[in-house]
């Protein structure tokens, strides 16, 4: 039997704002994503010192997650191992293989470092927002060409028909150098007219995406 599964809230960060439920939360006025990155996190009042040392994939996606999740404690709400987290993007982790390649590059200069190595894998986004939140339910990252609705409703509604998942967090976090892109979204086990804001169809999820 299919689970009625609703949109629970989304949160998007690109063009230097931060959007929650179509309501504008922070506009920056940053030139470099790594000073939007710090201007969100002191705006929104994060405390999580690791934040500092993760790549900007990273830093965006938990960013997204942090604010997509605040004051909604999915931790009680649901089994930690029924919590599911599914991404994608285009580029998977090219943005840090970049800066790898650098030290890495000039035999006479050569400094790789295993802080930006072990971020050279785009699933560690996925890991930074479990061990935040104290998750470890199914977890997946899909690379694709483009931002693709039918895949992510098709895979995420078999996770919640064969109850794999009561919950789960899933979207698009792209990111090259100053250029990003952040859309999450709560899917959780319920219908529209119990809680969230939409069902989790794909004609809805692509309206969602696309607004700016």
């Amino acid at each position: 039997m299919k689970r009625a599964c609703t949109i629970a809230s989304y949160c998007s960060i690109r063009g230097n704002k931060v959007i929650l439920d179509d309501k504008l939360l922070y506009k920056g006025p940053e030139d470099h994503f790594s000073d939007f990155a710090s201007g969100v996190y002191k705006h929104f009042s994060v405390s999580y010192p690791k934040f500092h040392k993760m790549d900007n994939l990273g830093k965006l996606g938990f960013l997204a997650a942090e604010i997509l999740l605040k004051g909604r404690d999915i931790i009680n709400k649901y089994p930690a191992d029924k919590t599911g987290i599914m991404l994608m993007n285009s580029s998977s982790s090219l943005d840090t293989d970049r800066n790898h390649q650098r030290t890495i590059s000039n035999s006479n200069d050569y400094f790789p470092s295993p802080a930006v190595f072990v971020y050279t894998l785009p699933n560690v986004v996925i890991g930074e927002i479990c061990i935040r939140h104290k998750f470890y339910g199914e977890g997946n990252f899909f690379i694709m060409e483009k931002f693709n609705p039918s895949f992510m409703v098709n895979y995420i509604s078999q996770l919640f028909d064969n109850d794999i998942v009561d919950c789960c967090i899933t979207g698009w976090v792209e990111i090259d150098g100053d250029n990003f892109e952040s859309v999450l979204f709560l899917i959780e086990k319920s219908s529209r007219t119990e809680t969230g804001i939409a069902n989790f169809e794909p004609a809805t999820i692509e309206s969602i995406y696309n607004r700016k």
